[in-house]
């Protein structure tokens, strides 16, 4: 691999960060003071271009047309939303800005509908009235003149007379027309009160008219209601509207938002004082106040005092019912007779070995009798170890008994695999338990099992508390289960250690495959994820002839990074015949930094898709066709789930709506829900769990510090299936191999399956 290596001017974006350095904004919209404005004049006229606008912020940079002034005026100030041709009244000042020239520096800034054909037209092809591009804006004020916005807002039926608008783009136009009014009346009310633009469509979606009286009412159930409006957000919002703060009401949404930071981190539970101090060092009030909040929140059964080795600590209440639901499912299932009668495992075993052409190891003999006589077992181990084998060998045994057999794993790519493993139908956790949008909870449970014998879940590690829970209950009494998995990868995204609480409790039949396979021994992959999982140094290329496996050293950050995108634009592509984009997966531990997702997503993409249009820039992210993007989070109405990886395969401005291919699903994304979306040349490591890419490249720099453990290397290296490549230096290479410091999550489900299968034999 040695030869891998042998051979923003725009004025606008000058201007705004000018600006912003000066303090014209810093970042937030401010409550309008009540100074005296006697001194300030007014300014008014069309804009003719956005030069900048923040979409978290509102500050903006405008051109504007001003009568009686021959050239255009540049406009500084902050507003909601803002588009080419809207006309704008502004009260402000003038300001010599020794780097940008005269401009108008407006305290008040007011977009208002544009008056004049020109003004509408521009309006109307900017994009902002979903439906409407530069065709159809034509169209309406050659028909309609001044009188569109009356004949959209009034009289909508008299756009069908027009060619290529149809009543579906009619609907469209007039739904997009009637939600921009309401949309401007919130934003009003929230930029008055420091809230950004980025969420008014969310907020509006959400609360829809009664947006301004329930932030009114309580401005931290925006915390708890809207995706990206934070505690702090709230908080901020709260002090506006004069909520003291020492008052119970944010000392309550000051503790539920630290717990449920604390569940982000993989959590079911915490200390009660950890949790004072640290929600007392949050707020800034004393832990007395903290204390009491405390117990109003457990009161009104939002938290749930409980002991976990002798601690008092606390639970977020779904979280509480979580473990105890998923341990008394675990116990239900142990209990009572297998769904298959007894099997001569001394005859079927050869018999399965002569059926699949595989010998089975004695390890797996061993495995595939306890699998055949438990209700409930573990199968763990790592890459090579024969766990496909082992499984396959248990569900040929059991299709010859004409048992119903259903198959399920935590991501579409897991499902996806798992069925080509296994030559039978294997569905996501979610659509297994049928996920219905309308009650936003799933139709299968205690009272619908599902209509099997026997369930088997791959990709165990990855399964968080709360699906465990909502999987074992739908499980029927006399079914079995199986759960598949590798216990020394990450634990899930989402809280909970789940596959090692149920190894850790003692109570369920265990099976963990160690013996690593000729033929898998041949793959240096293999070999050196074991190493790694022992604590001992990968071995790297040894010779000039091509393998699996290399690691590159470099000195430096900026070293990895040159060579990170020299490696996957150029020798791989060149040297392997692999695609640089839908093949190579960068994988890193950190998504700040030079070498963290975001960075390194923003150089790949300028380097793998420089000529993607058209483009759509939102939440700080610019997408175009063909970029590759990750889902940041479970979206169970378009049932994309935190983790996938798609294409982007349209960006359609007319309609407001980017299409991304999922594994050849098509799915629709509107502009306001862009930030549900990342690019994926780069991603973490954490978000890589469950999914395998032919190439895996792996930076690791000192910075990474806090986060090199054994596991996460371990986690990325066993992404790869032809090809891992690790760059970086050999001193963060050693500290992620030797340091096992991962602490363990706080939760107490190894606990409760102990207590409760005790029970079961009582």
């Amino acid at each position: 691999m040695q030869d891998l290596f042998a051979s923003n001017n725009e004025p606008g974006a000058a201007q705004a960060k000018g600006a912003l350095a000066t303090g014209l904004h810093d970042g937030t919209l401010e409550t309008m003071k009540q100074n005296d404005t006697s001194q300030l004049e007014h300014l008014s006229g069309a804009v003719e271009r956005v030069t900048f606008h923040s979409e978290e912020s509102g500050f903006c940079v405008l051109r504007v047309k001003v009568r009686g002034r021959r050239d255009l005026v540049t406009v500084v100030g902050s507003a909601a939303s803002i588009s080419a041709g809207e006309f704008v009244e502004c009260l402000g000042a003038w300001h010599n800005d020794r780097n940008h020239g005269l401009q108008f520096k407006a305290q008040r800034l007011a977009a208002v509908l544009p008056g004049t054909i020109e003004g509408i037209e521009k309006y109307l092809a900017s994009g902002m009235v979903k439906g409407i591009g530069c065709h159809f804006a034509t169209l309406l004020v050659k028909a309609f003149g001044t009188e569109v916005f009356d004949v959209i807002e009034n009289s909508p039926q008299r756009l069908l007379e027009l060619p290529g608008i149809g009543r579906k783009r009619m609907e469209l136009v007039t739904a997009a027309w009637t939600e921009q009014k309401a949309i401007r009346e919130i934003m009003v009310f929230l930029q008055s009160h420091g809230v950004g633009t980025a969420r008014a469509v969310r907020i509006y979606k959400t609360y829809g008219e009664e947006a301004i009286l329930k932030v009114t009412e309580n401005p931290y159930r925006l915390a708890l209601d809207i995706h990206g409006i934070g505690f702090k957000s709230a908080d901020a919002i709260a002090e506006r509207l004069g909520i003291e703060r020492h008052s119970l009401i944010r000392a309550r949404a000051g503790v539920r938002h630290t717990l449920q930071e604390i569940a982000g981190d993989g959590h079911c539970a915490w200390p009660w004082e950890a949790l004072v101090d640290a929600a007392a060092g949050l707020l800034e009030i004393p832990a007395e106040i903290i204390e009491q909040a405390i117990q109003a929140e457990i009161a009104e059964e939002n938290l749930v005092l409980d002991e976990i080795g002798g601690k008092k600590c606390l639970f977020l209440a779904p979280l509480f019912r979580a473990e105890n639901g998923s341990a008394a499912s675990i116990a239900r299932l142990l209990r009572g007779e297998l769904p298959w009668e007894a099997i001569d495992t001394i005859k079927q075993i050869p018999w399965v070995e002569t059926k699949t052409g595989l010998t089975l190891s004695a390890s797996q003999r061993t495995a595939v009798e306890l699998a055949l006589t438990s209700k409930m077992v573990v199968i763990t181990g790592g890459p090579g170890v024969g766990k496909t084998t082992l499984v396959n060998s248990i569900l040929t045994i059991l299709k010859a008994k004409q048992l119903r057999i259903t198959l399920c794993a935590p991501t579409g790519r897991a499902a996806k695999r798992l069925s080509e493993s296994t030559g039978l139908e294997a569905r996501t956790v979610h659509r297994l338990l049928e996920f219905d949008p309308q009650t936003f909870g799933f139709k299968r449970g205690r009272d619908n099992p599902l209509e099997t014998d026997l369930v088997v879940t791959d990709e165990s590690s990855m399964v968080d508390i709360v699906l465990l829970n909502r999987l074992l209950a739908a499980v029927p009494d006399h079914a079995a289960f199986i759960m598949v998995g590798d216990v020394d990868q990450l634990p899930s995204v989402g809280p909970g250690a789940v596959l090692a609480d149920i190894i850790e409790s003692g109570s369920v039949p265990t099976v963990r495959l160690t013996e690593i396979f000729r033929q898998a021994a041949a793959s240096r992959i293999i070999v050196n994820a074991h190493r790694i999982n022992r604590g001992e140094m990968p071995l790297n290329a040894d010779s000039a002839e091509l393998t699996d496996f290399y690691s590159i050293p470099a000195a430096t950050p900026e070293e990895i990074h040159h060579k990170l995108l020299q490696v996957v634009t150029e020798r791989i592509p060149k040297r392997f015949g692999f695609h640089p984009v839908r093949d190579i997966q960068v994988l890193t531990p950190m998504n700040r930094g030079g070498l963290g997702v975001r960075s390194l997503n923003v150089a790949l993409q300028q380097r793998l898709n420089p000529t993607g249009e058209p483009q759509v820039t939102r939440f700080g992210t610019t997408f175009a066709p063909h970029d590759k993007v990750l889902q940041t989070e479970n979206n169970y109405t378009k049932e994309v789930f935190n983790g996938d990886i798609g294409t982007i395969t349209e960006v359609n401005s007319d309609e407001g709506v980017l299409r991304v291919d999922f594994d050849g699903r098509i799915v629709d994304y509107e502009f306001g829900e862009l930030d549900e979306l990342s690019l994926a040349y780069a991603t973490s490591i954490h978000k890589s769990q469950g999914s395998e890419y032919p190439v895996v490249v792996i930076p690791l720099a000192m910075q990474h510090y806090m986060l090199l453990e054994r596991n996460l290397l371990y986690t990325a290296v066993t992404r790869g299936k032809k090809l891992v490549i690790i760059i970086g230096q050999a001193k963060a290479l050693a500290m992620a191999v030797k340091n096992r410091r991962s602490s363990k999550r706080v939760t107490k489900l190894a606990e409760r399956i102990a207590e409760t299968a005790t029970n079961n034999h009582e």
